[in-house]
């Protein structure tokens, strides 16, 4: 149930942000649709290479391409109001895709019997696998190079997950709004690691 939940949730979350990059870069309805399906499974896909999963699983999630498939026709389609709306909670949307599958990416491999180190790579890789794909296609620096704190959260919720600090359904939710929850206020609070400029 757990598994599920975070996979809808951070699916449809990255879908939605990968559509409004597409439309802020200007793209038509095709590239809006490409760019949030890569966004959405890039990550996913990353981390079934890594971890062993078969990396053809993407086709047998019907319900993941339908969700995703539906909220993008919805954003696309949106009136001019509410897509600017949507526009100022794309930092949200990504928060959300970013936690859900950083923690889900931990979950499988945990589940898989992977050392820690391999758990934490499958965490953070997952959750801004798709992040890092949709901002090089859409023409941005990606989010994850910058020195503003986006990648620490994944690697604290697959460090969570490893050292089995949460098990359940509740606790998982828990530790999912306590991710999203920091890095918005990482963003609020310019929160940043420590880089050098040359």
């Amino acid at each position: 149930m757990t598994w599920d939940l975070l996979n809808i949730i951070g699916t449809i979350a990255f879908a939605i942000s990968g559509a409004l990059v597409a439309m802020e870069e200007d793209y038509d309805i095709l590239g809006v649709f490409i760019l949030g399906l890569v966004t959405a499974f890039g990550g996913g896909i990353i981390r079934n290479v890594l971890i062993g999963l078969p990396v053809d699983t993407i086709w047998e999630q019907g319900l993941l391409l339908k969700s995703a498939l539906v909220a993008m026709g919805i954003v696309f389609f949106m009136p001019e109001s509410l897509i600017q709306f949507s526009k100022r909670s794309l930092h949200f949307f990504d928060a959300i895709g970013l936690s859900a599958f950083a923690i889900q990416g931990a979950i499988a491999a945990s589940s898989m019997g992977h050392p820690m180190s391999a758990i934490i790579v499958a965490a953070i890789l997952t959750g801004i696998g798709g992040g890092i794909i949709r901002d090089i296609l859409g023409g941005r620096k990606p989010v994850v190079l910058r020195e503003e704190i986006y990648a620490v959260w994944a690697l604290l919720g697959g460090l969570i997950v490893g050292l089995n600090i949460v098990n359940g359904t509740i606790e998982y939710m828990i530790l999912f709004i306590c991710l999203v929850v920091f890095r918005m206020l990482s963003l609020k609070f310019n929160w940043k690691l420590p880089h050098r400029a040359l």
